[in-house]
């Protein structure tokens, strides 16, 4: 019978952190762990792993490989950069902010999770403290890792090393929400655990901490978030296609009645990300699982993934009518990211939009600013431009660059060939139409 461990008193343990006896680990270093673990290095000794060496180098040389933080976010940093698993056996606390993404049959994939989990295992010693950042469904951080860690570890959960769950609140982009100005929800396998996570996450955490009473309500509080978002979505995507049959401009709806001082405004889009479009399929599985089919949060999903085939449907009758051969029709698309003002294109709906310009056979090239070419080709098997060229039919604005946002009608005019007129699908609402003159479409949502 293995004998329980006389645990390190939290207010003792936060010391020997605070003075570096201690270290920090941040297993996943993306748009999640990266911000959190250079923060964390402001106060305490970190090590920070990446499985890419590509990646680790490029942080290593103050190189931020997800462009949202600039080289001087990594200076006077108490932090170590590796992609060797053994240098996280230093760290007795350890942060998993790794990707959790769906399959392509929609449902969760948690081999990412599952991976950082075995790494940590083999790390893991008595005392440690693994916290999970990654988006989950309610009940995940204690049914499907702390296993991989008492088996991978050979210790015993509550007794050897315990938990905490901490779900991210990351908004890529955003440079006024920072990891820092973001309240923080924490919660612990115990409440010794609560306090040393609460105040690891305390001392760089300016906005606050709200404690969780458990890692279930944790991991509920997170995927209800987006889930919640997207929900509102569709009900604003669903307006736009009933809307769009009527003849109503719907931002000029959701304006009016926006005047209400209790209507919640939200504006109808693609939705892609890593978040909003996934995570309800983590919180659709687990009710499955129980027993329970969901019928508004699955509603919400079916209305924003029919959206590209809504938008592609649309252009194609818009060039029909104006007797054109979507077959010999070329489509210019500006904007290849999830969202504006950043470089991530993992799970962007504009290239669902693409692929469904293309069912019909017309021509799409596609620009952006942000993205990268090599990444675009091997995610998605599509070779961007480097620049727009000539002699459109049309052309769909997907994403509100900055640099999207100065331009006017008469640069997209140029771009359309001479004897057509002008066709702008503006997916995201930036442009006026009161420069719009005869036979010209500005398209909205």
């Amino acid at each position: 019978m293995t004998a329980t461990i006389t645990r390190t008193a939290p207010a003792q343990m936060l010391a020997e952190f605070r003075s570096k006896q201690r270290a920090i680990s941040v297993i996943g270093l993306g748009y999640v762990g990266l911000p959190l673990a250079l923060e964390l290095a402001k106060q305490f000794r970190v090590i920070g792993f990446d499985i890419s060496a590509e990646r680790v180098a490029m942080m290593q040389r103050g190189e931020d490989p997800s462009e949202e933080l600039d080289s001087t976010a990594f200076l006077e940093k108490d932090i170590t950069f590796t992609a060797d698993p053994g240098l996280l056996k230093d760290a007795s606390f350890h942060i998993v902010a790794v990707p959790t993404p769906v399959s392509e049959a929609r449902v969760p994939n948690l081999n990412p999770l599952i991976g950082a989990s075995e790494t940590v295992g083999r790390a893991l010693k008595k005392e440690d403290i693994v916290v999970y950042e990654s988006t989950v469904y309610p009940g995940c951080t204690e049914e499907d890792c702390i296993p991989i860690l008492e088996r991978v570890s050979g210790l015993t959960f509550g007794q050897d090393f315990f938990a905490g769950y901490s779900p991210e609140r990351i908004n890529p982009g955003d440079k006024e929400h920072t990891v820092d100005k973001i309240l923080k929800i924490v919660s612990g396998s115990d409440p010794e655990t609560l306090e040393i996570v609460s105040g690891i996450y305390g001392a760089v955490i300016t906005a606050g901490i709200y404690e969780a009473s458990t890692i279930k309500v944790a991991e509920a509080a997170k995927v209800i978030e987006n889930a919640q978002r997207d929900i509102n979505i569709s009900f604003v995507n669903e307006l736009s296609m009933i809307f769009n049959r009527m003849g109503i401009d719907t931002q000029e709806v959701l304006a009016a009645a926006g005047t209400k001082w209790n209507f919640l405004k939200f504006r109808p889009g693609l939705v892609g990300g890593h978040c909003i479009s996934v995570d309800p399929y983590y919180l659709l599985h687990k009710s499955k699982q129980l027993g329970y089919d969901p019928q508004v949060i699955a509603s919400g999903r079916r209305v924003n993934d029919g959206m590209p085939g809504f938008i592609a449907k649309e252009l194609t009758q818009l060039l029909l009518q104006r007797n054109l051969n979507p077959k010999s029709c070329k489509v210019l698309v500006m904007g290849a990211t999830f969202k504006e003002n950043v470089a991530d294109i993992r799970n962007s709906k504009i290239f669902d939009v693409i692929q469904e310009l293309m069912d019909f056979g017309i021509n799409v090239q596609l620009i952006d600013p942000h993205a990268s070419p090599n990444e675009v080709a091997q995610e998605y098997k599509f070779s961007m431009q480097d620049e727009a060229g000539k002699d459109y039919d049309a052309v769909i604005v997907g994403v509100a660059h900055e640099e999207y946002r100065s331009l006017d009608m008469n640069y997209f005019r140029n771009l359309i060939k001479a004897d057509q007129d002008l066709i702008l699908f503006d997916l995201k609402a930036i442009y006026s139409r009161e420069t719009v003159r005869s036979n010209e479409v500005i398209w909205r949502l």
